[in-house]
């Protein structure tokens, strides 16, 4: 949770980057471009045009979902089946964490009222298939890390010393990158199929292999990484720490 709380600001840019619906301000960089998370805050495209709290925009449902999300990787499910059964259960949650960081001013309840007024309780569902596609991360994630550490200073070095440590979190760390920079182009997706409906026509994201084919005939393959440094800013810290606590818990003798 309090990994959440410090990226927060991250979140939010990375899901501005990704989305085709944001209005961009001049100093911003063209919607859909590989852009650099850092010159969308340098330039304070959010923190001067909106108020420094819209960097926290969707917080209090981001912190609602991490727990069931953390919760269900850390049970002695298989990490398919536990991103699946997690993916189902918390998507109106991150439907609304979007919600709330694309728009930077609505709170929680207002959004749900919107969602629920436009589009229905179907609504709160929308990406869940690219949700699913992104399952394989979590794979990838969790079998990269036991390789990484096995073959670091984590699988030869003293037990609890600080060669192991800077090992395990090295290998938490660099499976997380490795892993996102497979999948991200999911993510991507996911946000443009979570994006409110045009007022004044039918939606533009319909379906998952739809999607893909629009982004990239009108914005190029390299709008499918949309965001991406943001992202890793993000995840990589908050891998590293939450395998720490991991491996910690582990060594505890109850």
């Amino acid at each position: 949770m309090c990994g959440a709380i410090v990226t927060s600001p991250f979140d939010v840019v990375k899901t501005r980057l990704q989305s085709s619906t944001v209005p961009s301000t001049k100093s911003m960089v063209p919607r859909g471009a590989v852009a650099s998370a850092l010159e969308v805050v340098r330039n304070g495209d959010i923190y001067v045009h909106e108020s420094p709290r819209a960097l926290f925009k969707g917080l209090g449902p981001t912190l609602v979902g991490v727990v069931p999300a953390r919760t269900a990787t850390s049970i002695s499910v298989p990490p398919p089946l536990a991103g699946v059964v997690t993916s189902t259960a918390t998507n109106p949650i991150w439907v609304l964490v979007q919600g709330q960081a694309a728009s930077g001013s609505r709170g929680s309840w207002a959004c749900i009222k919107q969602i629920l007024r436009e589009e229905g309780v179907r609504g709160f569902y929308k990406g869940m298939t690219a949700s699913y596609l992104g399952v394989t991360e979590g794979t990838i994630q969790w079998v990269l890390y036991e390789k990484l550490k096995k073959m670091s200073a984590a699988g030869e070095g003293e037990a609890g010393g600080w060669k192991e440590w800077a090992g395990m979190l090295g290998s938490a760390g660099t499976a997380k990158c490795v892993a996102s920079l497979i999948t991200y182009p999911h993510e991507v997706i996911r946000t443009r199929l979570r994006q409110p409906p045009p007022k004044d026509g039918p939606p533009k994201y319909t379906g998952l292999y739809r999607t893909l084919r629009v982004v990239i005939a009108e914005e190029g393959a390299r709008s499918l990484y949309g965001g991406l440094s943001a992202h890793l800013m993000r995840v990589i810290p908050n891998s590293a720490v939450m395998y720490a606590i991991y491996e910690a818990a582990l060594r505890v003798n109850f």
